[in-house]
C-alpha cells in the first residue's frame, strides 16, 4: 500500500509572509487543520491550527501581525505518494506529526493525515470482520 492510496490529495496553501491570522481564516474556510507553507510551489513548511494555539495565542502575540514563516513547522521530511505506507507511518509517529506533506517533483500534492490513516485502518478492520463473518456462515452451512 502506497501514501497515494490513502492521502488527501488536496492541498491548501498559503504564502510565508502571509499573517498567523490569514492562516487561521484559511483554515476555518476550507475546513482543515494545517495550511502548507509555500513560495512559486515549493514547500517550505506547515503551519498547523495547534501551533498557532501554542506559539501565537498562547503567548499572548497577535496573529494580525506574526507572519506564518516566524511559526511554520519546517523540521520535517517530505512524504512521497509512492511511499510504502507503514514506513510513512512510522516516520509521522517519530516526528510527532499529526499531518506531514506529501510531495512529488518538488511540488506539494496532498497531505497524509491521522484522520486518513484511521478511516483507512476502520475500512481494512470493517472488510476483515465482514470476511470473518462470511467464513463463519460457510463453516456452519449458513449461506
Amino acid at each position: 500500500m502506497k501514501v497515494r492510496d490513502i492521502m488527501t490529495p488536496r492541498v491548501v496553501a498559503i504564502a510565508g509572509d502571509a499573517t498567523v491570522a490569514e492562516a487561521a481564516r484559511k483554515m476555518r474556510d476550507e475546513k482543515v487543520g494545517s495550511v502548507l507553507v509555500t513560495e512559486d510551489d515549493k514547500l517550505l513548511g506547515i503551519i498547523t491550527d495547534r501551533q498557532i494555539t501554542h506559539t501565537v495565542v498562547a503567548d499572548g502575540r497577535d496573529p494580525k501581525t506574526v507572519a506564518v514563516r516566524e511559526v511554520m513547522f519546517e523540521e520535517f521530511v517530505p512524504l512521497e505518494p509512492d511511499m510504502d505506507l507503514i514506513v510513512a507511518v512510522r516516520m509521522q509517529r517519530e516526528l510527532a506529526m499529526r499531518r506531514l506533506p506529501v510531495v512529488e517533483n518538488g511540488k506539494p500534492v496532498g497531505i497524509l493525515s491521522v484522520s486518513d490513516i484511521a478511516a483507512f485502518a476502520k475500512e481494512l478492520i470493517d472488510c476483515v470482520l465482514v470476511e470473518g463473518e462470511v467464513r463463519q456462515k460457510r463453516a456452519r452451512g449458513w449461506e
